[in-house]
């Protein structure tokens, strides 16, 4: 043993403390927090975060790397971190700032607003420096590229100087963001007495915000003479709302497809799909509900999902394709990112979209061919977005701007930059026939490659001051963490239950995605048999992530 760390760390290592001696460093840094990552306690784990504790072990023991070779591999890693998650959030958001998604964001800028008002108070009750509590703040949200914005900050703000502080108020707080938030939402369940058999119906129905968020599938036996002999395309104008009837069956005869053309008479059963809103107005305008498993069942019909991957396809509405027309099959919805939307004809599609498609198998199939459907497509990875994207973000980052009232010029910097580029690429690329899509494991390897190298080097850099500054007190930050994760959660909990009557699995999942934190939407998800946490935390991750981000900066440059 003795012989190997003479060899690799050595002042007569084989490679003299050159860049394969860093090299050697920094695989193991990430090798070795991987593993730690993924030890639990208790069920919970620090995941990607045990890089950065392994990371200031091996400095506080003298294992360091070569000082421009940290910089810059710490700067590399944050870019390519924050844009894969600016390409993932990109296509959602904007859409999330529908009626529904409006309640919900409101919601968790309450949370991040809360977050920083917590934040601010500590740092005056306290006296300790803005640079420690936006560390600590970050890591009692589990926001990595909160940390890296501020350290960012800090480096434009004093001359490329870096602040070890955030890094360690961010390593202490982090454990305890992460079981905190948890822990918080199994409070509310209890401080709100939740009737969770009542609350998974309600879930189901979506009879909450997520109403402007998902589909809803039920027929519907015609019974109103106002309808009698229109056509489906002149209902859809008289009810003032989207939706689509996918099969229609006349008295006494088979389910067949319905279309825009289709005549509506007394008697005839339709099963259509429309988001649950509306639900209650289309079923008093045309009849009443009935039973859909006669419909749902008939074998003569199929429904299939079909990813869209066809890059010609990228941008065009559903009314240019004319499915119904050319293959004889009605497309009932569409599912983005999680998010079912009713296909309207002027829905534009995007390459990784999955439509579900209702009608005779042979016709199906046909469609099918239309529109990819192929994983293999998907596989193959589209480079050109991605670093014209990196390198316009890099460029929009380094743009120096004024805000009135702070004295320093700011910049969006090398984690502000990229994101807003690559939000922006990822929701208008398609209009203009750019292929912005990449698959959950590209994406996810950009992202931990890039969060591996960022926190490597994160902790390299923060190892010697972490527990001298423990031992003069600095664990007194872990209560000042706790703070900062649970009293934003638990008053915006109450809030959203009180005030906006949200359903409590959609509540657990919004205050999930305000806060960033995946373990904890895991812990929602595995609460109810629906999607509603899931739908909830897509929502508002997106626009939670940017102001994380924008927050952590902010309170670095005007308090820094």
């Amino acid at each position: 043993m003795e012989l190997i760390e003479r060899l690799l760390f050595g002042s007569d290592s084989l490679w003299g403390g050159g860049v394969a001696h860093s090299v050697v460093i920094l695989a193991l840094v990430i090798a070795f927090g991987v593993i730690l990552g993924k030890v639990k306690v208790s069920g919970v784990s620090l995941g990607v975060t045990g890089i950065l504790f392994v990371g200031i072990a091996f400095s506080y023991f003298g294992m360091n790397i070569n000082e421009h070779l940290m910089h810059f591999l710490k700067e590399l890693g944050l870019i390519l971190f924050v844009y894969s998650i600016g390409l993932q959030v990109g296509p959602g958001f904007f859409s999330s700032f529908r009626k529904g998604g409006i309640t919900l964001n409101k919601l968790a800028v309450l949370v991040v607003a809360l977050g920083v008002v917590t934040t601010v108070l500590l740092y005056y009750a306290t006296g300790l420096p803005m640079t420690t509590m936006v560390g600590v703040m970050s890591g009692a949200v589990t926001n990595t590229p909160g940390l890296g914005a501020a350290q960012q900050a800090f480096s434009d703000l004093h001359a490329g100087a870096d602040a070890p502080d955030i890094a360690t108020g961010y390593a202490v707080a982090y454990p305890l963001g992460v079981v905190g938030a948890i822990l918080t939402l199994l409070s509310l369940r209890y401080l709100l007495r939740i009737d969770v058999h009542r609350e998974e119906e309600a879930a189901g129905l979506g009879t909450d915000a997520l109403k402007d968020l998902t589909t809803r599938c039920l027929s519907v036996e015609i019974s109103n003479p106002a309808v009698e002999g229109k056509s489906i395309a002149a209902v859809r104008r008289l009810a003032l709302r989207d939706f689509v009837v996918s099969r229609i069956c006349h008295p006494g005869k088979t389910p067949e497809l319905a279309d825009a053309a289709t005549l509506l008479h007394g008697g005839d059963r339709i099963l259509l799909v429309a988001a649950p809103k509306d639900v209650e107005a289309l079923v008093a305008l045309l009849g009443r509900e009935v039973d859909s498993e006669p419909m749902v069942l008939d074998k003569t019909m199929i429904s299939r999902r079909i990813l869209i991957t066809k890059p010609e396809l990228n941008g065009k509405t559903l009314a240019e394709l004319r499915v119904r027309s050319t293959y004889g099959v009605t497309i009932t919805r569409i599912n983005r990112l999680g998010i079912d939307l009713v296909a309207s004809g002027d829905l534009q599609l995007q390459i990784g979209d999955q439509v579900t498609v209702v009608g005779p198998e042979l016709s199906v199939t046909h469609a099918e061919r239309l529109f990819g459907n192929s994983l293999k497509r998907l596989n193959h990875p589209n480079l050109i977005p991605i670093f014209i994207g990196i390198a316009l973000g890099v460029l929009l980052g380094s743009i120096s701007f004024w805000i009135p009232g702070i004295p320093q010029p700011v910049k969006l910097g090398l984690a502000g930059g990229p994101l807003i580029v690559a939000i922006l690429i990822g929701r208008y690329g398609p209009r203009y026939k750019l292929v912005t899509y990449t698959t959950m494991s590209a994406n996810l390897m950009l992202r931990e490659v890039g969060i591996s190298l960022f926190l490597a080097g994160v902790g390299l850099g923060a190892g010697e001051e972490f527990v001298p500054t423990l031992l003069a007190g600095g664990y007194v930050w872990i209560a000042y963490g706790a703070a900062i994760t649970i009293i934003p959660l638990l008053l915006a909990g109450l809030f959203g239950r009180f005030y906006y009557k949200l359903n409590y699995y959609t509540l657990i999942g919004v205050l999930s995605g305000a806060s960033t934190n995946p373990p904890a939407l895991a812990y929602s998800a595995e609460q109810t048999a629906t999607d509603a946490p899931s739908v909830g935390y897509a929502t508002v991750y997106p626009l939670s992530m940017f102001l994380r981000v924008l927050a952590a900066q902010l309170l670095i440059l005007i308090f820094g």
